[in-house]
């Protein structure tokens, strides 16, 4: 099975490293600053599970993909994927899978158009990963799943064989028959955490800690499941048993990553996680205030940000 990992930053040179590592056929897709880098100091991977450096790892540009893969492993930023989907198009064949781990919903309506459904796997990742001054891959917490299927609910010949690919790689892999209910469940834990912690700058222990705090993250909570639940993916009892949990843990130093992009003033999805999660309540007539005034507060930063 050949995989074609779209970048080698923090999500794709940890999942596609792991996948190298364990022997698999797999080249990146990257720019020619992240080649160079790759073919001067490998990719290297510091990580509770384990470091590992790998010397040239196979990587190709998108002025020379021509082959066709077997899967397309997309990690890209909500904002990138307009580039992201020309880079990599000419990988894609009639028999090609292609898994994006995107927060949200949206992406999935654009690959669809560009691709046809039938190539479009449901993805989500759950990993805190980032990039360290060394351009080395940092896993920062030993959490790490990587869980796909297809969004009928079927379990088809293409994604067993998929999964047992990505069992050599040691990260939790999941085949799962309820994919768009899990990426549903990730979007509301991901949307309460960030629009909570981007708007009052801090973690949620920090927010916990300051008067109305609790219900101000658990209102967020509510907010974003209710607009679940209005589009037929009501979130499950144990996933809102285990939310509530890490959202009321004294002295949690959890952030959205959203928010470690404000820090570093980099670029953020307000649009992909917050907006259209706005959208689709406004579409079922569900209140959310809460979530408008994180995303006017998102918006705000990309305005001064400019």
């Amino acid at each position: 099975m050949r995989i074609l990992v779209v970048g080698a930053g923090a999500i794709g040179g940890y999942f596609g490293g792991r996948l190298l590592q364990a022997s698999r056929d797999v080249t990146f897709l990257v720019r020619p600053r992240r080649a160079a880098e790759l073919a001067d100091a490998g990719l290297v991977i510091r990580s509770p599970h384990g470091d590992v450096t790998l010397k040239n790892p196979p990587t190709v540009q998108a002025d020379r993909l021509a082959e066709k893969f077997d899967v397309v492993l997309l990690s890209c930023k909500a904002f990138d994927l307009e580039d992201a989907i020309k880079s990599f198009a000419p990988a894609v064949g009639p028999q090609t899978a292609i898994i994006p781990m995107l927060n949200g919903m949206r992406h999935l309506d654009v690959l669809d158009a560009k691709f046809g459904r039938d190539r479009v796997l449901g993805g989500l990742c759950a990993i805190a990963v980032t990039l360290n001054d060394k351009r080395e891959v940092v896993q920062l917490q030993p959490m790490q799943s990587l869980t796909f299927g297809e969004r009928d609910g079927n379990m088809p010949d293409r994604v067993r064989t998929i999964a047992e690919a990505f069992a050599s790689g040691n990260f939790g892999s999941v085949a799962s028959d309820t994919i768009v209910q899990d990426m549903w469940e990730k979007w509301v834990f991901l949307a309460s955490v960030a629009a909570s912690t981007c708007l009052m700058r801090t973690s949620i222990g920090n927010i916990l800690a300051s008067p109305g705090g609790k219900d101000f993250i658990l209102g967020m909570l509510d907010e974003c499941s209710a607009i679940a639940t209005a589009q037929g993916y009501a979130p499950r009892a144990p996933f809102l048993e285990r939310t509530r949990g890490m959202l009321t843990a004294e002295g949690s130093q959890m952030t959205a990553s959203m928010f470690r992009d404000i820090k570093a003033g980099g670029q953020v999805e307000a649009d992909h996680v917050i907006g259209d999660l706005i959208a689709r309540g406004d579409a079922a007539k569900v209140p959310v205030p809460k979530l408008r005034i994180a995303y006017t507060h998102l918006k705000a930063y990309e305005k001064q940000r400019g």
